[in-house]
């Protein structure tokens, strides 16, 4: 899977607002393929968010989220220079973690 995720955090006030696009196919176990085969449930699981190691999201998703999921949140008390990671697992067990400086 090419570029696993694209991170964007820009510093507001005390704030940071941080953008991410992740890149998953996230099948929910329900369509079938062209010989009527079901195609198996592969979705992100659980996304994390860090503001320089210190966790501040974590969210629980299932099937239902679209393909290449797009997430958007504040961080309060972030300033330019500052690291952001964002880690997510899928329920195949993959892993995917990037991280971004607020600019």
């Amino acid at each position: 899977m090419a570029d696993p995720m694209r991170i964007r955090a820009q510093a507001s006030g005390g704030n940071a607002v941080v953008r991410v696009l992740m890149a998953h196919e996230m099948e929910t176990g329900q369509r079938k393929d062209s010989s009527g085969k079901t195609i198996p449930a592969w979705y992100i699981q659980q996304v994390t968010a860090k503001h320089n190691d210190k966790t501040v999201m974590t969210a629980q998703w299932g099937p239902a989220v679209a393909k290449n999921p797009f997430l958007q949140f504040t961080v309060k008390g972030a300033k330019a220079g500052d690291k952001i990671a964002i880690s997510w697992v899928d329920n195949r067990g993959d892993t995917r973690t990037d991280e971004a400086t607020v600019s």
